[in-house]
């Protein structure tokens, strides 16, 4: 059943009366569940349910220990309901526990219940989760997982702001909601959390065996050219026996590598894929005369793209030969819904990430502040994939290329967006939004058809390519890395080990001496994009897959740094061909910052024209000043380009021809003796010749 639909079954209300709900400060959640003659069942299976293969004690009394647990109690009823539901899926006879004949089916499901329900916070109160803490947008996730190690999403219902519900369809109760225990709080809830938890090919052989219409040309699409087997993927269950056996270390003794003191580094638990697709709609293709249970809708389709010209024009020569192959990369349909996929799983609050953009307040985040803009490389054959928000597009889109007030003294803002570059707007809080169901797999219906046409590589070109880091590694996505919402230690220094203890990352490779943390900082007060970044120490080598120009051209990779003491020297190598790469200029020192001798920098002035020209000045020596784009928590008086002490600096790495059908890479090796010293990263910039060469409209300083 849709949320909607859902939605629909409940009153909504705009005051609800709060007077009668439970306050028991003095117990635990176990103690509060036990009085409850609600909550009877499930505080039976509380006691039945183990914490872990390897444990005896019950998740009953890990409620009744200290913490910070945010527990959604499902009442009598719903655990009834759900039983039903398992009656309806052929599981067991009768809607009952005594119907169970198995007993390893029986355990299964109880542990269904109670994981689903329970976030453990650890050892902070900020990940706690009361509901006016709660992501204001629509399936957003919260930002811990329960102890399936799932994360829960949030819905609300229009003009119904009491109205909550968790996994589009869990309704939390309006009155017994935030009910705090001396270990976390309670909120009732009137259906069992349980998602289906099934593959992204698993969901779309159901679409495909039910011919249900919503995604069915998709999923046809998909399935002819050979996709399901891939999009079956979950984890990496070689490196999860591994982990579980501790033989995945974490990085212990970061003091002597100048983190704070009794900073840990901590590996992840798991190594998951992941997908997303971004799919027109059944309704869409109806509108253009497709019926999407036509046998002849490959051939069909396929017209439509060429009429609608929905390729680029090398797209074609790829294809000759291959017309009837679908499964073969070249084959036009091939390269058209691949591009629908990008090789992670993006929650809908990570689509953008906003954290430290001109004008963006943490404290409010219903108020964006500058566009923000994320670049991928697409599934299938890597093409460049961008994902955009702003204040005036009122949602995510796909390769949209606004105007915008990019002058020195300008704001940033979209100031109005050319109809044939609006783009695709990423569809939310659709009812065909899927985040949920699917494990290793999330699908957004977009409102526009999508493909990578002649039109908009030429827009990306025209466009700087900026990226973050550990945006090229879908890894960190996929495994709830990037930009956690959450402040314990675990999350915020996270230890990727070296290739030789095991491959993690597919775009990054660590030799057997690099120590390499990704550094979380959530919530921190820093002038790095989005303020995290990348640290090696030791007598690292690290190598780096980039993602694809648009079109071929010469264009200049550059790397933005916040230099301080505690950095050290990296010899830069660039090329195509990864166990052959050239170096790339003189080794790059980041430990001293930026002045006059060593760049040319001086502070911005009141004239505009002189600033330029120092500009200039800086680019004859490859480096530049920080973008303008970043500043501390909305502080835009005080932005990466006006940093204190001139620390935060953009080195030119090369300029030479790039071509979109080359692979690019980047290697970083130490030259320093100490192992002591660290190198960092925060993000990456391509830019085409015709941007930072252009006569008549000089680059921008955003």
């Amino acid at each position: 059943m849709s949320f909607v639909a859902v939605a629909a079954l409940y009153s909504c209300t705009e005051t609800i009366d709060t007077s009668s709900r439970y306050v028991f400060k003095e117990e635990t959640i176990s103690s509060y569940l036990s009085k409850q003659e609600i909550y009877s069942e499930y505080y039976d299976l509380l006691g039945r349910v183990p914490i872990s293969d390897m444990s005896e004690t019950t998740v009953r009394q890990l409620m009744a220990a200290r913490g910070n647990f945010t527990c959604f109690a499902p009442t009598n009823d719903a655990i009834h309901e759900y039983l039903k539901t398992l009656v309806q899926d052929s599981l067991i006879a009768e809607p009952s526990w005594s119907s169970f004949t198995d007993s390893t089916k029986l355990d299964s499901i109880r542990k269904v219940i109670v994981f689903n329900s329970i976030i453990d916070g650890g050892d902070e109160i900020t990940q706690l989760f009361e509901t006016a803490n709660f992501p204001v947008e629509n399936n957003s996730e919260l930002a811990i997982g329960n102890l399936l190690d799932s994360k829960l999403t949030v819905n609300y219902v229009e003009n119904c702001p009491d109205s909550i519900y968790i996994n589009n369809d869990c309704a939390i109760d309006v009155i017994n909601r935030d009910i705090p225990a001396i270990n976390g709080f309670v909120h009732r809830i009137h259906k069992v959390i349980a998602p289906r938890n099934v593959t992204a090919a698993y969901y779309l052989q159901n679409i495909l065996d039910k011919q249900i219409e919503g995604y069915l040309v998709a999923a046809r699409i998909i399935q002819a050219c050979g996709l399901m087997d891939t999009l079956t993927k979950v984890r990496d269950e070689v490196y999860e026996k591994l982990y579980q056996s501790g033989q995945i270390p974490d990085l212990i003794g970061m003091t002597s590598y100048g983190f704070a003191e009794g900073s840990i580094g901590y590996a992840p638990k798991h190594r998951k894929y992941g997908f997303t697709i971004f799919a027109e709609t059944d309704a869409f293709w109806r509108s253009q005369g497709i019926d999407p249970r036509d046998p002849q809708l490959l051939t069909k389709l396929r017209q439509w793209i060429l009429d609608n010209k929905q390729y680029a024009e090398g797209d074609l020569d790829a294809d000759q030969g291959n017309e009837d192959d679908y499964e073969n990369p070249g084959n036009l349909l091939n390269q058209w819904i691949t591009y629908h996929i990008l090789p992670m799983k993006i929650p809908t609050n990570k689509l953008v990430i906003h954290h430290n953009e001109y004008g963006y307040v943490r404290s409010n985040p219903n108020k964006l502040g500058i566009p923000v803009m994320e670049f991928y490389a697409s599934f299938g054959k890597r093409r460049l994939f961008k994902l955009y928000e702003s204040a005036a597009s009122q949602g995510v889109y796909i390769n949209r290329f606004p105007n915008r007030d990019l002058g020195r003294l300008g704001n940033g803002d979209e100031i109005s967006c050319d109809p044939d570059k609006v783009g695709c707007k990423v569809l939310t809080n659709d009812s065909l939004t899927v985040v949920n169901d699917i494990e290793n797999c999330c699908i957004y219906p977009i409102d526009a058809p999508l493909a990578y046409t002649d039109e908009v590589r030429d827009n990306l070109q025209r466009g700087r390519i900026r990226f973050d880091g550990i945006s090229l590694c879908p890894e960190i996505m996929n495994n709830d890395i990037r930009k956690k919402a959450a402040t314990e230690e675990r999350y915020q220094h996270v230890y990727i080990p070296a290739a030789s203890i095991y491959p993690y990352t597919e775009n990054m490779v660590l030799n057997d001496d690099c120590k390499f943390v990704y550094y979380n900082a959530h919530d921190y007060d820093w002038c790095n994009n989005q303020a995290d970044e990348m640290k090696a120490v030791g007598r690292f080598e690290i190598m780096f897959k980039l993602p694809p120009v648009p079109r071929r051209g010469t264009y200049e990779l550059r790397y933005r740094v916040l230099a301080n003491g505690n950095r050290g020297v990296g010899q830069i190598y660039f090329g195509n061909n990864p166990n052959n790469l050239p170096v790339a200029d003189i080794p790059m020192d980041i430990t001293v910052r930026a002045d006059g001798r060593n760049t040319g920098w001086e502070d911005d002035t009141e004239d505009q024209d002189y600033n330029a020209e120092v500009d200039k000045r800086m680019r004859n020596n490859m480096k530049m000043k920080g973008e303008k784009s970043t500043c501390n928590n909305g502080n835009t008086s005080s932005t990466a380009r006006h940093y204190s002490n001139r620390h935060i600096i953009r080195h030119i790495i090369v300029r030479q021809t790039m071509d979109p059908e080359e692979t690019y890479y980047l290697k970083i090796k130490s030259v320093l003796d100490s192992d002591k010293k660290e190198f960092y990263m925060d993000y990456l910039e391509l830019v085409a010749k015709e941007i930072y060469d252009n006569p008549e409209e000089p680059e921008d300083i955003w």
